[in-house]
């Protein structure tokens, strides 16, 4: 159970935990203490613990933590089981890739839907899904609501299909167009993924010798 307001730099090493844990998981190990965690994760074992407080009592002194049961409380604090759905505007390139390549379920979600207004795009199938005509977005998501929307369109059309999304009622944006979105309802999350960003820190590391 969460204890008051949990860092976001907490919040985004939850999902490195899980990745961590599902992998020993599969290794076959059965228990690891904090130390061995956090050297796998270049932590230290206090930051594992300290993390792992936000959100109750996990393991034990002496006997460290149970792999599939903290595995489990991780997947349950990420709303891993609560069975998000999502749609994609845009099913070009990166859209294409998203829906052909991406294990979205072994994320909790559900892609339900593509949707794009290129003529030569619409009505093909990828990967099981027959992309719509973004004309039809208001329409679909009142007959099947969803909770997220992944934007792969280009930047210029950023704004006006995020306005749209919020305006039908999804309650998060995986933002994938470089465009910092405006005006977003308090009660509705964002998080975006700029390629660059990474690339251009990884420049700096290099540059710098860090």
């Amino acid at each position: 159970m969460r204890k008051g307001r949990v860092s976001d730099a907490v919040i985004r090493r939850l999902p490195r935990y899980f990745r961590h844990l599902t992998d020993l998981e599969l290794a076959g190990v059965e228990r690891i203490s904090s130390s061995a965690l956090g050297q796998s994760m270049n932590l230290t074992a206090s930051q594992i613990r300290q993390d792992l407080s936000c959100f109750g009592e996990f393991g034990q002194q002496g006997y460290g933590y149970k792999v599939e049961n903290l595995r489990r409380e991780i997947a349950d604090i990420l709303g891993m089981h609560q069975g998000h759905a999502a749609v994609i505007l845009g099913a070009g390139n990166l859209g294409r890739a998203l829906i052909e390549n991406f294990h979205f379920e072994r994320s909790g979600f559900t892609l339900q839907a593509a949707f794009d207004v290129c003529p030569e795009v619409v009505g093909t199938r990828i990967a099981g899904l027959t992309v719509r005509h973004a004309n039809t977005l208001e329409e679909y998501l009142a007959a099947e609501p969803c909770d997220v929307g992944v934007l792969t369109v280009p930047r210029s059309a950023a704004q006006g299909m995020a306005d749209r999304l919020i305006a039908s009622g999804v309650k998060g944006l995986w933002n994938f167009t470089n465009m910092e979105l405006q005006h977003v309802a308090g009660d509705v999350r964002v998080e975006n993924v700029h390629f660059a960003d990474s690339l251009l820190t990884l420049s700096y590391l290099i540059s710098e010798g860090v």
